[in-house]
């Protein structure tokens, strides 16, 4: 799978059902070339609005299923979301 295929599709927290949004970036490791965690900017400063200070930084052990539109994961929201 190419990277504008997977920034095309949503990600799903299953846990609570959440949209948290597009993948915007990867994190990868230099040394093996794999893959470490999808990037989904943070919610909203005001209902959503007006850009973001935050993203979930998901691992991909977490990644439960990639389907032909979502990404399921399996997340504790707050444990992943980090400043910036």
């Amino acid at each position: 799978m190419r990277f504008c295929e997977l920034k095309e599709k949503e990600v799903v927290n299953i846990c609570n059902g959440k949209c948290l949004g597009g993948v915007v970036d990867l994190q990868i490791n230099e040394c093996s070339g794999a893959i470490e965690a999808l990037i989904v900017p943070g919610p909203g400063k005001f209902c959503g609005f007006f850009g973001t200070d935050s993203e979930y930084v998901i691992p991909f052990a977490c990644i439960k299923k990639i389907g032909p539109d979502i990404i399921l994961v399996e997340i504790k929201e707050e444990k992943f979301l980090q400043k910036y």
